[in-house]
Parts: structure tokens; sequence; C-alpha cells
């Protein structure tokens, strides 16, 4: 009963909404998205720069190992092979460090990077970082960022279980528009 309690205690900022008076910020559609340097589940250092040429999905999600960040991260691992087909490199953020990024990705088998941003600069240049009493964490949102490195698409609200299926059809759209 206690290990149940204390699951609750902890889950339970990520079930609270966010609260409105927190500034949104971050880019906005049609701009260059911020750039950043961060390391993967196995140590590797990677930046948005480094991605130019190629669709980028940089999702954010709030901590490795909970119910949505479990299902989400479970989702594009799914369709991992349809998104590398239209040609996106995949990458999702949290604040949780490398080691827990590691444990995540072994478990749940996860085929692209999980990037530590463990000093909260880069969910805050993307206007994600939130927080309750004790802890912060980002907001689950995503942004497809187009070859050039500006934001072509942000999510909001992002449902754990669609946001995969969500970008695959909006890449398509969207390369298409662009011919």
């Amino acid at each position: 009963m206690r290990r149940l309690l204390l699951c609750l205690f902890l889950l339970l900022p990520f079930a609270l909404p966010v609260a409105a008076d927190e500034p949104d910020g971050g880019p906005a559609i049609g701009q260059a998205a911020p750039d950043f340097r961060l390391q993967d589940q196995k140590g590797d250092w990677h930046t948005l720069a480094g991605e130019r040429g190629k669709w980028v999905v940089l999702y954010f999600y709030p901590k490795d190992f909970t119910p949505g960040c479990t299902t989400e991260v479970c989702a594009f691992r799914d369709d991992i092979i349809a998104l590398r087909k239209a040609g996106a490199d995949v990458f999702g953020v949290s604040l949780d460090d490398v080691k827990s990024h590691a444990e995540f990705a072994a478990k749940y088998k996860v085929p692209f990077r999980l990037l530590s941003d463990a000093d909260s600069g880069v969910a805050k240049a993307y206007g994600v970082l939130a927080s309750k009493p004790g802890m912060q964490y980002a907001r689950r949102e995503t942004f497809l960022i187009d070859p050039e490195g500006k934001v072509a698409k942000r999510y909001k609200d992002v449902d754990p279980k669609e946001n995969s299926r969500q970008v695959l059809a909006d890449l398509a759209t969207l390369q298409a528009s662009k011919g």
C-alpha cells in the first residue's frame, strides 16, 4: 500500500494541468528552432545544426518511466520505420540524466536518441519548461523542424498515443506542399 501511495504521490504532478500563468514562449512556426548540444542515452553529443538537411521530430516529455511518457516513447518506437522512410530523425528530450535515459531506452528498446536536458536550458528555449512545487519538468510538446532548421509545426496538449501518427500525417502534408 505504501508503494502505491508513493507512486501516486510521485505521478500526481504529471496529472495536474499546467498553470495558466506559466509563460509559453518558444519558437513560432516559421522561426529558426533553437540549436542545442545535448547528450543521448549512450553519452554521444548531438546538435540541431548537425541535423540540417533532414526533418527533425523533437518531442519533449516530462519523465522517464512514467505511464504517459512510456506510451509516447513506445508509439514513436513503433512508428520509427515510417518516420525514417519519411526522412525524419526523432529525438526525445526530458530533464532526466543520461543514465536514466539509458535504462529507459534499454527497457523499451528505443531505436532513436533520448536527449538529456538536465540543466533545462533547451526546454526553456523551446518554451516547454514547467514546474510544480519542488520539481521542474518539460511539458509534453513536439516540434516538427524542417530541413532548413525552422519550426514547421508545434504540437501542444499532445496525446501520447497519437502524437507519432499526427507527426507522420503532417510530415507527409508538409513534404507534399514543399514539392
